[in-house]
């Protein structure tokens, strides 16, 4: 490790002060000897506060580029913070869907609702135990809700509610609330496990967001919304809608 570099020593000192003090202490010697006049020595003392002033002004001109420089490095740092600032929202893609969907249920904790969804999807034992699987064996979920449309009832019923009985903890999923659902928004809302703020996992029904596979439909990307995001707040006042008007 190198050692930082440092000026010559003779910089470190302000030789101005240093011979002003000396000039001072020279002129006070010789007046006591009575070898100089008063009036030199008063020469000597208008030079001395001139040097003292000289420096002061010096002072002030170097405190007010550090505090130039200072202001500008706050700037920057302020800038270098707002582009390091999360997003709001993160798209997932369809490589990425399946790990980011169990880990969202994995993670999740308190009420956690299912707003909008395709029950089809769920008609594979893979994408049931890879997507709803973790919610409900997830301890610290407390509470599962489906708010689901009236055209979903056969689906939950043969596609869910079998599949269901094999989890443990299925008794934390609710009666779905049926609903005449006119909305193109999907989404999976829960408190997150590390502050519990909420987190929301979005997506649009059609293309490009969802994919239809034999009969149906398959999110294919969803946006991820972090905590922060104002659309949280949104997405809760939409679900609560549909609880008020039932």
């Amino acid at each position: 490790m190198t050692k930082p570099r440092v000026g010559p020593w003779w910089r470190r000192y302000e030789w101005d002060a240093i011979a002003g003090i000396v000039a001072a202490a020279i002129a006070l010697t010789l007046h006591l000897l009575h070898v100089v006049q008063p009036d030199i020595l008063l020469t000597i003392t208008v030079v001395l506060v001139a040097i003292i002033l000289l420096r002061q002004l010096r002072h002030e001109e170097r405190e007010e580029r550090v505090d130039g420089a200072t202001g500008r490095t706050e700037q920057l740092i302020v800038k270098l913070h707002e582009a390091l600032k999360s997003p709001d929202v993160v798209l997932v893609g369809p490589r990425h869907l399946r790990t980011a969907s169990e880990a969202f249920a994995r993670q999740a904790r308190g009420d956690m609702v299912w707003f909008n969804v395709c029950l089809m999807m769920f008609r594979p034992q893979e994408l049931f135990d890879c997507l709803l699987r973790p919610a409900v064996e997830n301890p610290l979920v407390t509470r599962i809700e489906f708010v689901l449309d009236e055209g979903e009832r056969t689906n939950w019923r043969d596609h869910v509610v079998p599949k269901l009985a094999g989890c443990r903890g299925h008794d934390k999923v609710l009666e779905p609330r049926w609903c005449d659902l006119k909305e193109s928004v999907s989404f999976v809302l829960a408190d997150r496990e590390a502050d519990g703020q909420a987190e929301a996992q979005l997506s649009f029904w059609g293309e490009p967001f969802m994919a239809r596979t034999t009969g149906r439909d398959v999110p294919r990307y969803i946006f991820h919304v972090q905590a922060h995001s104002e659309l949280v707040p949104r997405l809760v006042e939409l679900e609560r809608s549909y609880r008020i008007a039932r």
